[in-house]
């Protein structure tokens, strides 16, 4: 079931297209990666898994992204973590996170912020080659002294991407990616995370993955290493990988009820 919500004020409001449907719980719950849409690969996988067990899946695109409205080059780490929350408010019951690349850092962002509002129905999180403080590790870091100039020059970096078109990395995102680093002090979800890493992935390599894994001090986590995999991990066996891990994952959100034969 397709529909849109309105998210934000004035100038900055916009409407995020939203795909729903209906289920029990666990919940599944989509976040996508950085230029990438509701209908790719991982997200009809999720879409599929939940109608085959009878769970709710939500997805959306974010502001800029897809069918939502917005101006991608408005976009912030600030402004799709609104959309997150904003859809994730119309969601009930316990849920379960799976956030790829991009969406891995808004996923935590995202339990982050439901925890500070008392709201603990994430019940498990699976990540996806998880971006974490992409802004900064794997964008300015990386930058060439040329793209460094643009950046301060014209306010955008037009970096290539093997997947298509080159796709801009504005100074606002970067900037505002700042507010939001995760690295440098510990991660704590309240929840069991799993981790899904391509061993060959050149977006986000496995050392920033293993970085992340360093900072979880507190919460279960499941480390999984594809050693052929690359950064989309779309591949049918990585989409079979994937529903195996939805099947700890909601195990994990809602533990089954144990019967006693007496």
């Amino acid at each position: 079931m397709s529909e849109t919500i309105a998210v934000g004020e004035g100038a900055a409001r916009r409407e995020i297209a939203v795909l729903r449907r209906p289920g029990g719980e666990p919940g599944l719950f989509w976040l996508g990666g950085f230029r990438s849409e509701m209908t790719g690969n991982k997200a009809m996988t999720l879409d599929a898994y939940g109608a085959r067990r009878g769970f709710a899946v939500t997805r959306f695109d974010y502001s800029g992204h897809g069918q939502s409205g917005g101006d991608f080059y408005d976009g912030t780490i600030s402004r799709w973590l609104e959309d997150a929350l904003a859809v994730f408010a119309t969601t009930t019951g316990k849920q379960v996170v799976v956030g790829s690349s991009m969406g891995g850092w808004l996923a935590l962002l995202l339990v982050r912020a439901l925890r500070a509002m008392g709201d603990d129905r994430v019940g498990s999180l699976i990540l996806i080659a998880p971006a974490v403080d992409m802004t900064e590790d794997l964008m300015l870091k990386t930058f060439t002294r040329k793209q460094k100039k643009d950046l301060a020059d014209f306010g955008v970096v037009m970096e290539p991407s093997e997947y298509g078109d080159p796709y801009p990395l504005t100074r606002g995102l970067i900037e505002d990616g700042a507010n939001h680093l995760l690295f440098g002090r510990g991660i704590t979800t309240g929840c069991p995370i799993n981790i899904l890493q391509g061993a060959a992935d050149r977006d986000v390599p496995k050392e920033h993955a293993l970085k992340l894994v360093q900072h979880i001090l507190t919460d279960p986590v499941t480390f999984t290493l594809v050693p052929d995999g690359d950064h989309r991990l779309s591949r049918e066996q990585d989409l079979l990988l994937l529903e195996k891990t939805l099947d700890r994952a909601v195990d994990e959100a809602v533990p089954p009820q144990l019967t006693l034969g007496i």
